[in-house]
């Protein structure tokens, strides 16, 4: 959702590293993508399939270079946090879309997406989940990401 927080074309530019990648025999399509993403149990349009592993390895893929392309932004959105005097419109804005997000997306009922819209909470989320995709941008990052997920 960070992710798709900051990349207005979210699907699209999955779709897109995903062939980049040549990821193409895992995830053919954009629907694919789709069902992958509605596997979460947050979702509103929750569909509880077990996801393979090569799927899990293709999204972890995907994951890293997008957050390698992405990370500029992801930069720049941490540091707006650091220094809100300085750059707070940034944080402010990155804030708004992803609760909108939340909101369109994932089932309001849920207590843990009630605390996802939970200022003070939700900024923790936020900050954990920039931090960790910072981090895979490195060489290891596929490995990073992925034993994190593993260990989560």
């Amino acid at each position: 959702m960070i992710l798709e927080t900051i990349d207005l074309n979210g699907i699209q530019s999955l779709y897109e590293i995903s062939n980049r990648l040549n990821l193409n025999d895992v995830l053919p399509n954009k629907v694919t993508i789709w069902k992958l993403r509605n596997n979460n149990p947050l979702r509103k349009s929750y569909v509880n399939n077990n996801i393979k592993f090569d799927e899990f390895d293709a999204l972890i893929k995907i994951t890293v270079e997008m957050s390698r392309y992405l990370y500029p932004y992801i930069r720049d959105i941490l540091q707006s946090k650091e220094n809100p005097e300085k750059n707070s419109i940034i944080w402010n804005d990155f804030n708004k879309r992803f609760i909108e997000l939340i909101k369109e997306r994932f089932n309001l009922d849920s207590m843990r997406v009630k605390k996802l819209l939970n200022q003070t909470k939700n900024d923790e989320v936020i900050i954990k989940s920039l931090l960790t995709l910072s981090l895979c941008v490195s060489n290891q990052g596929y490995q990073k990401l992925k034993n994190f997920l593993l260990d989560y």
